[in-house]
């Protein structure tokens, strides 16, 4: 029997099931996210310290469910590995073209992403890793929510028809991005609030830089 905190005590020391193929490469990733995650602390610690306007519970809240958001993408991107084609990717890909609820994106898949998997994959994992990243470290989560929900929307469309999902799901992981766009989520205990407070020279000399960083953020 598995409970939550045994599943996530494995996924963060690399005793997952989904790190079964990678044998001791494995501790690549575990080290990875658990840097990651140490950071998250990091960067909530300087802004509890430095801000006191942060020092509320609407702001750890916020943190604590950027950072869990993050974990549910980085926990993804670990079925998409072996780059460049992964068997499990391989076949999400394919359910995308057989679910879909519109036959304009079951062309898209299967003219543009079947094709191009091997490309497709790698650009997957990055954008995963880039949601995983920003969330976590609360930068530039503007831009990071919205892509995600475009992301999702996009999943949520290609499987609304797999009797095996609930199209429901996709639509609560929309809805908590748009949340964090919404909400600025970046400004609560993350790197977003602390480039506003203390912007870097590049920021404060490039007016166009500092419009796209604050778009972002």
């Amino acid at each position: 029997m598995h409970n939550p905190l045994s599943d996530l005590l494995a996924f963060l020391f690399g005793s997952a099931q989904d790190y079964n193929p990678f044998g001791n490469v494995r501790y690549i990733s575990v080290i990875f996210y658990l840097s990651v995650i140490a950071g998250s602390f990091f960067v909530a610690w300087r802004n509890w310290q430095s801000d006191p306007t942060q020092r509320t519970a609407k702001h750890v809240f916020i943190w604590l469910m950027r950072l869990t958001a993050a974990g549910m993408w980085y926990q993804g991107t670990i079925w998409k590995l072996p780059l460049p084609v992964a068997s499990g990717f391989q076949y999400w890909v394919g359910a995308l073209a057989k679910f879909t609820a519109l036959p304009p994106h079951a062309w898209l898949v299967t003219h543009i992403f079947v094709p191009y998997i091997a490309l497709l994959q790698p650009v997957v994992y990055l954008t995963e890793i880039f949601f995983t990243v920003a969330l976590s470290l609360g930068l530039f989560v503007r831009l990071a929510g919205l892509i995600a929900v475009l992301f999702t929307a996009h999943l949520w469309i290609g499987l609304y028809n797999d009797p095996t999902e609930w199209p429901w799901t996709y639509i609560a992981i929309i809805c908590a991005h748009g949340m964090f766009v919404a909400a600025e989520a970046g400004r609560s205990l993350g790197l977003d609030n602390l480039l506003r407070r203390s912007p870097p020279a590049l920021l404060i000399r490039n007016n166009i830089l500092a419009r796209a960083a604050m778009l972002a953020s």
